[in-house]
């Protein structure tokens, strides 16, 4: 069987993945999760702590799922090592084009400080999915979230984060859901997706 490893977003720590990583045992599965300080250090500094987690955690089959920025954890992860086992990704909400909300928010008074260096990591663009590991985006669309404080969004978004910034290429495949950002977490439409991604690296299309 192989191994579920969860990457949490910003501001939040592993507590954040426990509702899906609950659900994802209760399928069956073996699931851990990374908990980082999302604040703390740059994104190269987080994907070398995800890739000392999982050294100390081997398995012969190897899946990663992030939500938001933990979603630029692993694809930073990913682009820095090549000696993990074989599986499958799937990427959360992850604005792998940069978050125009987070540049909006760190020019608010008061809010840079609570970004931290967040405010770099969540300006880093990826242009491709990881090279032989086959990449799924799930896309919430219901606009409602922290991005509200921002400024009004005429894209479609899921409240924090823009369709448009999950776009990656050579991507297996993408879902769109009615999910806000935060939602995605706690969402058991969201943990089916991912596990039948995971299963068969597709999402469905019947629900």
């Amino acid at each position: 069987m192989a191994d579920i490893v969860l990457v949490h977003g910003l501001w939040n720590r592993g507590w954040a993945m426990a509702p899906m990583a609950k659900r994802l045992r209760r399928l069956g599965h073996h699931v851990s999760v990374f908990s980082y300080p999302t604040r703390a250090a740059d994104l190269d500094g987080h994907a070398d702590a995800l890739h000392d987690f999982l050294l100390r955690n081997p398995s012969r089959e190897l899946h990663l799922v992030g939500h938001s920025m933990g979603g630029l954890v692993i694809l930073a992860m990913l682009s820095r090592y090549a000696d993990l086992p074989p599986g499958r990704v799937v990427l959360m909400g992850t604005p792998v084009k940069g978050s125009a909300v987070v540049r909006r928010l760190a020019k608010l008074p008061g809010l840079g400080c609570i970004i931290g260096k967040a405010r770099e990591n969540l300006r880093v663009g990826f242009r491709y999915s990881p090279v032989g590991r086959e990449t799924g985006m799930i896309r919430g669309t219901r606009p409602f979230g922290l991005g509200r404080i921002a400024g009004r969004q005429d894209e479609a978004n899921d409240g924090s984060i823009l369709v448009s910034e999950t776009e990656l290429e050579g991507l297996q495949d993408t879902v769109e859901l009615q999910v806000a950002h935060s939602e995605m977490l706690v969402s058991t439409q969201v943990v089916a997706q991912v596990e039948h991604f995971l299963l068969t690296g597709r999402f469905r299309k019947d629900t």
